[in-house]
């Protein structure tokens, strides 16, 4: 049992205020595994740079949070997150982690030192990026997502089908076009690296079933537990940063709104497709142990 900042009174979303590795040690002396990880760590971008938002020029510092500390410590934090999420994932289970250059490359790296099974690298491809105000660039307009396995032999659980079938048919590519974050993400505001809904939404319907554990360890303003909550699945979100926790709050209470819930089903185009296979089939489930 780890402590947490806030649970929901059926224990499938909670959250923790703490330092990740240290919760993700504690979880480790258990017999306690995720089905699977997703993890937004720091970019290290932060340095001074200037970009655009709503029309507006803003300054790129995101908090200390995501400001490098050299190479040599960004990496030792990288590798030392990783090898922690490693020893509480199932044998089976993966690990997707997003980011752009700054620190993609590190995080490939340590991904395969710690012995993982590197399976994709998604290119999010954003429709609407924010211009290059230098004009000395190209625009920067994509993320990349690695999604890794912890075992190399052991099979893991991949949704081929339905991702497919929401593909027209079609296999689905690496490369995923999507908007940035909507207004209808950010009714309290908004975390300043939030991900988009049907971003997390598409992972999770990939990578997992219903009832599995999913684990964000910088869990910001947790767009991952609410992806989770619209999806049946259990979720536990770790962040140091109280504020962040408090708006992941209000995020989970808004999208328990049943009408909220529908509205935002509708604007996330595969959970619409999900919806219009008329799979809402009666099931029990056991939920077994609780983490929290």
């Amino acid at each position: 049992m780890i402590e947490t900042y806030f649970k929901n009174d059926a224990r499938t979303f909670g959250l923790s205020n703490a330092d990740c590795v240290e919760v993700m040690a504690q979880i480790a002396k258990s017999s306690f595994k995720f089905d699977m990880v997703f993890a937004d760590p720091p970019y290290f971008l932060s340095s001074g740079g200037i970009s655009v938002q709503s029309g507006k020029q803003v300054c790129v510092d995101k908090g200390e949070w995501d400001k490098s500390q050299g190479s040599d410590k960004d990496l030792e934090f990288t590798r030392e997150w990783l090898s922690t999420v490693r020893k509480i994932l199932k044998p089976r289970g993966t690990v997707w982690v997003s980011g752009t250059y700054h620190n993609i490359f590190q995080v490939a790296h340590c991904l395969q030192e710690l012995d993982y099974k590197i399976l994709n690298v998604i290119t999010w491809q954003k429709t609407n990026p924010p211009p290059n105000l230098s004009c000395r660039y190209f625009t920067y307009s994509t993320e990349f997502i690695i999604w890794a396995r912890r075992e190399k032999k052991e099979p893991h659980f991949f949704n081929y089908e339905l991702m497919k079938k929401i593909n027209g048919g079609e296999q689905m590519r690496d490369v995923w076009t999507m908007p940035a974050i909507a207004r209808w993400e950010k009714t309290f505001g908004k975390h300043p690296t939030q991900k988009p809904l049907p971003l997390l939404c598409r992972i999770l319907m990939a990578a997992t079933q219903e009832y599995e554990w999913v684990l964000d360890p910088f869990t910001g303003s947790s767009t991952t537990g609410i992806a989770c909550s619209l999806l049946n699945r259990r979720f536990l979100g770790i962040d140091q940063e109280k504020d962040f926790l408090d708006l992941s709050i209000k995020r989970y209470d808004e999208c328990q709104q049943p009408a909220v819930a529908t509205d935002f089903r509708r604007r996330i185009p595969d959970l619409r497709y999900l919806d219009s296979l008329a799979e809402a089939r009666e099931e029990s489930a056991e939920y077994g142990d609780s983490l929290f």
